[in-house]
């Protein structure tokens, strides 16, 4: 069954991404009519502010865990070229992926399948972004930063977007690198030292420690399960979009597994935080607490029959499940709330040690 459903997803996904390459492409006679019905809201809505959020806390939190004395107007400024970083990636990722937004029922809303966005003038405005948000960030940090971010959105848009997402189940596993990113950059925007500085090797390592890496590993670990978990209670709509989602793939039974091994791995590299400079006994104790509840829902998942029974009709809210995929969306609305605290305790425990 999975097997028909890839060569379907297949199909379906080489024809959507014809239609993406076009600059003028209409969706559902819409796309294409211009800035006429655009307002500021629709500009905000490209910039996928929801996800905007975490990245700029988790850069935010890298910054402060950095524990380098930096200006607090050059952070401020900082953590802002970051955001709007983030936001010029997911802008860029609605252009490509105006089409198959126009089928699924969670992201048909949006401003270029609703029709009032022109694809050439949101792809124009996530280019002066991502311009805007690189430069802004060598200014008021450093190369090393800036670098990292430019990397970010490129491994976004290129890597993931145009790529990944539509050729491999393992989309989100390797895709999920450029939401991982952040907290490094905000660690090397503090770290990296100034514009002013020569470029070199011993200072690349600076802005760039083992610590920065752990973040990185963290967020890498917790997004297969995260989107995984959404995956099994959503796959009509993937599949009207014909991307190739682990639950479509190989089964709700083995993504199951998988959500449950992930878990696994991303308590044990949250363990491992001990060993570095970032360790402490308050992360520690919430953080094990945390992991132990994402490990039990995990397993909860495992154990249970979510994604089994595709439903007949998909519905636009992300929490309103049968009861049999329940499992899979209290994993998907706790990580959430995981990351967050995670992430929170780590900068507070930095905070603590003065």
């Amino acid at each position: 069954m999975s097997g028909v459903v890839n060569q379907n997803a297949n199909k379906r996904a080489a024809s959507l991404s014809d239609a993406a390459l076009d600059l003028s492409a209409p969706i559902n006679g819409a796309v294409g009519a211009g800035l006429g019905l655009a307002e500021p809201r629709d500009f905000y809505a490209l910039m996928k502010p929801r996800v905007m959020s975490l990245v700029v806390f988790t850069a935010m939190s890298g910054l402060i865990c950095a524990r380098v004395p930096m200006n607090l107007f050059m952070a401020i400024v900082s953590i802002i070229c970051i955001a709007v970083g983030a936001g010029a990636a997911g802008a860029l990722n609605m252009w490509y992926d105006r089409d198959i937004d126009a089928v699924m029922s969670r992201t048909k809303t949006r401003p270029l399948p609703a029709g009032k966005m022109s694809s050439p003038s949101v792809l124009i405005f996530g280019l002066f972004m991502s311009c805007f948000a690189i430069f802004g960030l060598v200014l008021a940090s450093n190369y090393y930063a800036a670098g990292l971010l430019a990397f970010t959105i490129f491994y976004y848009m290129v890597i993931y977007t145009m790529w990944l997402k539509r050729s491999t189940p393992q989309n989100i596993v390797w895709g999920g690198a450029a939401g991982a990113f952040p907290p490094m950059v905000g660690w090397a925007a503090a770290a990296g030292g100034s514009v002013a500085d020569p470029v070199s090797w011993a200072m690349f390592t600076q802005a760039v420690p083992l610590e920065s890496v752990v973040l990185f590993l963290i967020i890498f670990l917790w997004t297969p399960p995260h989107f995984w978990a959404l995956a099994l209670y959503k796959q009509i709509d993937y599949d009207k979009a014909g991307i190739p989602m682990m639950p479509n793939v190989k089964g709700a039974k083995s993504t199951r597994l998988q959500i449950f091994l992930y878990a696994l791995a991303l308590a044990a590299v949250c363990g491992f935080v001990q060993f570095t400079n970032l360790a402490s006994p308050l992360y520690l104790g919430v953080a094990s607490l945390l992991n132990l509840g994402f490990v039990a829902l995990a397993f909860k998942v495992w154990r249970s029959k979510a994604g089994e029974k595709p439903a007949d009709k998909d519905e636009a809210s992300l929490y309103e499940v049968r009861a049999g995929d329940r499992a899979a969306r209290n994993l998907f609305a706790y990580s959430i709330l995981y990351l967050f605290a995670l992430f929170a305790i780590l900068a507070a425990a930095q905070v603590l040690k003065g």
